[in-house]
């Protein structure tokens, strides 16, 4: 007889392991929860290789709530993820993000700061004369506006975020387990077992595809809903550099190359820097994490250098990739019921967001598993139902 858990969820990776949590927290659960993880090190996971940010310059309001409850959670990770005397720090810096834009970015970025300040984003727009008096070391004479977030956005450490989620999750009794889920059994619209690699059947109350860049899509398609969500590729490249760059954000510069600091030396600042570059759009990389050594030497250092004059001399040091699972249809998540079936529910598509909205997402599917509904945030607009239907909610501030 296999065993049964009322929640089996594919993936342990911040958004599986909030989810987790979430349930084992949820005052209306008192179920038993599993989490199916292939590789407990996480070496290879978006979590332990993301640039680790959070931010509310989004152009869908969703994503903007989304983070503004983020950014509230990470600020209070330390109480609310103790595990005894232990508390977790996540090292959150809140340096702000800065979109920096020409003539022809002006309306969007009005536009986006209308939409982020309704909702209680704290975003301002500048001129260029205020760039250059709050940023000196920048090169303004392109530049026709900026965005910067003045408070609420910046940067932490994601590996740190998920293995908090993680131990506050088991210490609440959510069972981890080392294996990979390769299918599930389906009667009717219910998915009653979850099956595994090594051949287990797992009976299920409920199961959540959260399998990320690895594995998500193919497990919708073993559900019969397939997913436009495939592992794109980004490298990161570190790199130092000599003099002063005073409450140095990070910056998204009007060529789409972004960088922030990363840490400080006696005489040297650290900084961590990408871009996202065109690819063919249903090529998928998840067994790819060869850094791409040309885009930091032919695209990334020509942007740096033009942007801020002192990177002209910079020292290149390590760089490491990882992936996005990218949603191909909007680049947004993709959450919430899958398809028609009554106890199946997904998390996916993050484009890059995964992070920053793992305690949102991992709250808001704790809700709809135990009550049936979204109560604290709508989540609905991410539903897999624009999917099927083919109706982007596209997300246009994508890095």
């Amino acid at each position: 007889m296999s065993e049964t858990f009322d929640v089996v969820i594919a993936g342990g990776a911040v958004t599986g392991s909030s989810l987790a949590w979430h349930l084992a927290s949820h005052p209306g659960f008192a179920g038993r929860v599993l989490v199916i993880e292939p590789d407990m090190t996480y070496q290879r996971s978006a979590s332990a290789l993301s640039a680790g940010s959070i931010r509310q310059q989004f152009s869908q309001g969703v994503n903007i709530a989304i983070s503004l409850y983020g950014i509230r959670f990470l600020r209070a990770i330390g109480e609310t993820l103790a595990v005894g005397d232990e508390r977790p720090d996540i090292g959150l810096r809140e340096g702000g993000y800065l979109y920096l834009g020409g003539e022809d970015a002006r309306a969007s970025f009005a536009a986006g700061n209308a939409l982020q300040r309704a909702q209680g984003a704290d975003i301002a727009l500048l001129t260029p004369e205020a760039l250059a008096a709050r940023f000196p070391y920048l090169a303004t004479g392109d530049l026709a506006i900026g965005s910067y977030g003045v408070s609420g956005e910046g940067w932490f450490d994601g590996y740190g975020l998920m293995q908090a989620f993680r131990r506050a999750a088991r210490a609440k009794g959510v069972a981890y387990r080392q294996c990979r889920v390769t299918g599930f059994e389906r009667a009717g619209r219910r998915i009653t077992a979850i099956l595994l690699e090594d051949g287990t059947r797992i009976g299920c109350g409920h199961a959540v595809n959260a399998a990320g860049a690895s594995g998500a899509r193919a497990l919708c398609a073993a559900a019969g809903f397939p997913v436009p969500v495939y592992a794109k590729k980004r490298s990161v490249f570190t790199f130092t550099a000599r003099g002063a760059f005073p409450a140095h954000p990070l910056i998204i510069d009007t060529t789409g190359i972004w960088w922030r600091p990363e840490g400080h030396g006696a005489a040297e600042q650290a900084f961590i820097a990408g871009y996202s570059p065109d690819e063919p759009e249903e090529s998928d990389h998840a067994a790819d994490f060869e850094v791409d050594w040309p885009l930091f030497e032919e695209v990334i250092w020509p942007a740096l250098a033009n942007r801020i004059p002192a990177f002209e001399t910079i020292r290149p040091g390590r760089a490491w990739a990882g992936h996005y699972d990218m949603n191909l249809l909007d680049h947004n998540a993709i959450v919430g019921r899958l398809g028609d079936l009554d106890n199946a529910y997904l998390a996916c598509g993050f484009s890059g967001h995964g992070l920053q909205q793992a305690p949102a997402i991992g709250r808001g599917l704790a809700e709809l598993i135990v009550e049936g509904r979204y109560a604290s945030l709508d989540l609905a607009d991410l539903g897999f139902e624009r999917i099927a239907a083919r109706r982007p909610l596209r997300e246009h501030n994508v890095i």
